[in-house]
């Protein structure tokens, strides 16, 4: 099964009147783009790739039949995570048994590009100044499910759409275990999600120069994103944050004027909590504080996608406004 060029560039078509539909009287939005034709092109490559035994022709295929023939978006995922025609033969001769499970998952995208018009139209709504940006959904070597570079957001299809019956079973053990707790998400079910978490990463100003800030700056992107769709991730931080908040708080303040991101951030679960990404949720909860003070929310959700992330003061006064932290620092 593959996703035809034709229905992918009809869906570019239908995403593109949606936000055309969204932009203000007043201002001109540069139409984004949308693709998937990477996903064809790597299956096309894999194909071919299984018919020889040898890893260096196996390269030379990955690299004429996929990456040659790659978009802007693959390049650049690329380019972000260090992908070479090498590190997808070393992936598909290591796990052979998770490229069989999850390509029929991956050739699902095209549904989930489909939910995308309707958030993106929200999404202007909610923040007017929205700046265009490219999506595409390309198969990476199991570093990222989204990521971003410059206007591009950037989609690993290999994660990004799987569920619990994708067989992770040749994998190594703390490969195996972090890839069970995301797929028991099941991330394809929320795929607009992430999608929209890394737009609202193409619109900021960052990341941040500090664990508070680059907590603050994956914070802003999960709430936005919520805002957007309705839905939170179905990942262990979002339960355990709230249920153990007043104990991430203090861990969180003794560490969080310094540079290291360490169990905090990236699926790190070195720290007391044994719980991978506490940063997203404390910087989600920073700015639930914040937009339930704000009066004006319109300017409150502004004021967080705009915010200097690499300015320390910036974060500083953003985060005090929002109270959050008063009473872990004594009150007010």
């Amino acid at each position: 099964m593959t996703i035809p060029r034709s229905l992918s560039l009809a869906l570019i078509v239908f995403l593109l009147s949606g936000a055309a539909v969204a932009a203000p009287a007043s201002e001109t939005i540069h139409r984004p783009t949308v693709s998937s034709t990477d996903i064809d092109h790597f299956w096309d490559a894999y194909d071919e790739a299984l018919t020889t035994d040898d890893p260096a022709r196996q390269v030379q295929i990955l690299q004429r039949r996929y990456i040659d023939r790659g978009t802007a978006g693959l390049k650049a995922f690329m380019a972000v995570k260090g992908y070479t025609a090498q590190s997808y033969v070393d992936a598909i001769r290591a796990y052979p048994r998770y490229w069989t499970s999850v390509r029929p998952h991956t050739l699902r995208a095209r549904s989930a590009i489909a939910e995308l018009e309707p958030e993106l139209r929200k999404f202007q709504t909610l923040y007017p100044r929205l700046r265009p940006a490219a999506i595409y959904i390309a198969i990476g070597a199991l570093k990222s499910s989204g990521t971003t570079q410059d206007d591009k957001v950037l989609i690993g299809a290999e994660l990004a759409t799987g569920d619990d019956s994708v067989d992770t079973s040749d994998m190594p053990p703390k490969m195996r275990d972090w890839l069970a707790t995301y797929f028991r998400s099941r991330p394809f079910e929320t795929m607009s999600l992430l999608a929209m978490h890394e737009f609202v990463h193409t619109q900021q100003r960052g990341p941040g120069s500090t664990l508070l800030g680059q907590a603050l700056y994956e914070g802003v992107a999960d709430f936005v994103a919520e805002r957007v769709t309705g839905r939170k991730p179905q990942l262990p931080y979002v339960e355990y944050g709230p249920a153990n908040e007043t104990a991430i708080k203090a861990a969180f303040v003794q560490q969080m004027d310094g540079e290291n991101t360490d169990g905090w951030l990236y699926n790190d679960t070195d720290n007391a909590f044994k719980v991978r990404d506490l940063g997203y949720y404390v910087g989600y909860a920073i700015c639930d504080a914040y937009y339930r003070k704000a009066a004006d929310k319109t300017a409150a959700i502004a004021g967080m996608i705009e915010l200097e992330f690499t300015d320390p003061k910036a974060v500083k006064a953003f985060v005090d406004s929002s109270a959050y932290f008063a009473p872990a620092r004594g009150g007010d």
